[in-house]
């Protein structure tokens, strides 16, 4: 079982206690540990996506998860910019109409933060994936889930972002998975 991001997640609560998933690799899985996420800015989000402000709505996103390149300083406007390009026009129906998963996502992140005992019961082999160009939130459970969690191991791939496995470095990461597999 493979799972991304609120994948990850579902791949790490699917994986508890049941012993028919084997193998399990995870790429920065959307966990919460003892309140590492923060999802402060999600009322705010909500407000914009009922207003049907998208472009707003993601700017706040993308500013407050720091997915992307740009340090958390870099000015507001920059953030409208990108995601004008990302959810305007005919281009972006497809990220506009996706946008609504995001409110109830955060919220299940939420409901099953905790100290993260609750993995020691997966008994899959498994692989936890970072990359270094990631936000430490997301990257920073990946150790003590390793401890957690008994056969897990940590890899980092270096230049790799959140967006890794389905964007900017697929092939990398489907080569670690390959290798993870097939071993």
């Amino acid at each position: 079982m493979f799972g991304h991001s609120y994948g990850g997640l579902i791949a790490l609560q699917a994986a508890r206690g049941d012993r028919r998933i084997q193998q399990l690799a995870v790429y920065e899985p959307g966990v919460s540990l003892n309140g590492s996420f923060d999802a402060s800015f999600l009322p705010e989000f909500e407000e914009l996506l009922a207003a049907n402000r998208h472009i707003a709505a993601m700017s706040l996103f993308l500013k407050r998860t720091r997915l992307t390149p740009f340090p958390a300083s870099t000015p507001r406007f920059v953030f409208s910019a990108l995601s004008a390009l990302m959810v305007g026009g005919r281009n972006g129906a497809e990220m506009r109409s996706l946008m609504p998963t995001t409110p109830p996502e955060i919220r299940e992140i939420m409901r099953l933060d905790s100290d993260g005992a609750n993995y020691a019961e997966i008994t899959a082999d498994t692989l936890l994936l970072g990359g270094s160009k990631t936000p430490t939130y997301l990257t920073g459970v990946l150790d003590p889930l390793q401890r957690m969690i008994p056969t897990a191991r940590v890899a980092m791939l270096d230049g790799a972002d959140h967006n890794a496995p389905d964007e900017s470095s697929p092939r990398i990461v489907a080569q670690r998975l390959e290798t993870f597999f097939a071993g």
